[in-house]
């Protein structure tokens, strides 16, 4: 999906929520929207004062929360790092798979793997309110340069 069509559908559910898509926030979603893998917040900032010199940690740091509150972009607890949701729209939970090797992540939708967990968490009178579980090794290019 091009980066216009997913900032166009981000706008959108912005407008549905009655939120506001700032410049600043389409900014990092922008950044975010170029990128196969996760990226720090200090990364992020660098990046973002290329066009916004003036732009402060804290810039960033309010633009990841909003994209997080929308369900824009996914936290890669592991790394710290954050990575854009293709699949925005609804919060979800999501299943990663990070390449150690050249930091590509595929984002997973396992109705099988979320039911599953979401019934041994109850069997053990536990409620899920977030999930994100996440897998390391190496994706299929790297695993073939070895």
């Amino acid at each position: 999906m091009s980066t216009e069509t997913l900032v166009n559908r981000a706008r959108t559910i912005c407008e549905q929520n009655g939120a506001r898509f700032t410049s600043i926030r389409e900014k990092v979603f922008r950044l975010l929207a170029g990128l196969n893998g996760g990226i720090g917040a200090y990364e992020l900032l660098e990046q973002l004062k290329q066009t916004e010199p003036g732009a402060k940690p804290a810039t960033v740091y309010r633009a990841i929360e909003f994209l997080t509150e929308q369900g824009f972009i996914h936290k890669i607890e592991s790394s710290n790092a954050f990575m854009l949701c293709h699949h925005f729209g609804q919060h979800h939970p999501a299943q990663l798979l990070i390449c150690d090797h050249c930091g590509n992540v595929t984002e997973l939708h396992s109705s099988l793997l979320q039911d599953e967990f979401n019934r041994q968490a109850v069997s053990q009178g536990f409620v899920i309110k977030h999930q994100t579980i996440e897998a390391h090794g190496l994706c299929k290019i790297c695993k073939a340069k070895q």
